[in-house]
């Protein structure tokens, strides 16, 4: 079942809480695209688009879209003072060469190490990898945004991923409806705590065991 609309703009807000002054970030397609509605006033970022923008702001009001300005998933999008255009070679020269500060990216599972599965389900029809592997191997912060479970009720934090990887030991932060967590060489630490859900409600759709800071924060936006 897909998250209704305050709930995912309540998961973009968390991570736009990530990004800091000055940042390039790179953001996916869906909740991700949600973030730069949610930075605070003053707070300057640079959004970069594989297809080759950079200065991108937030969602177009309905009716003032401009049919030539969309991000790499084809979306509208707006541009704020200082942007800039360059072809899609540029625009992951920037990614390859390690100058995009944090990506926040959609994924279908992570595993307790970390490791990234986000581009494929095996026998479903995609378009392609698109900027996926090169981010997650190449921006120095990986944020996962997504659904805790599936729409089969299934776990998407797991153990091991059974879905094709994208990039191993790459996410650093997973952020859903329930929870979020850090993810560390020995395994992943829940750090925030959405209200209402409990902490046994998040073990209960978790299926990788994980610790529990010692700062837990329970967040009620």
């Amino acid at each position: 079942m897909g998250l209704g609309a305050e709930v995912r703009n309540k998961i973009a807000k968390r991570a736009a809480a990530e990004i800091e002054h000055g940042m390039l970030v790179n953001l996916g397609i869906g909740i991700p695209s949600l973030v730069p509605d949610h930075l605070p006033a003053g707070k300057t970022v640079m959004f970069h688009a594989e297809n080759g923008i950079t200065g991108m702001g937030p969602s177009p009001a309905a009716g003032q879209e401009d049919a030539n300005l969309c991000n790499a998933g084809g979306y509208p999008v707006t541009l704020q003072k200082g942007a800039s255009y360059c072809d899609s070679a540029t625009a992951f020269g920037m990614i390859r060469s390690g100058k995009i500060d944090i990506t926040i990216l959609g994924a279908l599972q992570v595993s307790g190490s970390g490791d990234l599965a986000n581009w494929i389900v095996p026998g479903k029809r995609v378009p392609g990898m698109g900027g996926a592997m090169d981010l997650a191997a190449k921006a120095k912060k990986v944020i996962v945004v997504m659904n805790h479970c599936d729409k089969n009720s299934s776990a998407k934090i797991v153990e091991k991923c059974t879905l094709p990887l994208t990039a191993k030991s790459c996410v650093q932060l997973v952020i859903t409806e329930m929870a979020v967590f850090e993810v560390y060489s020995e395994g992943l630490s829940l750090v925030d705590l959405f209200s209402p859900y409990t902490i046994e409600e998040v073990r209960e759709k978790t299926a990788v065991n994980f610790t529990i800071s010692d700062s837990l924060r329970i967040l009620k936006y």
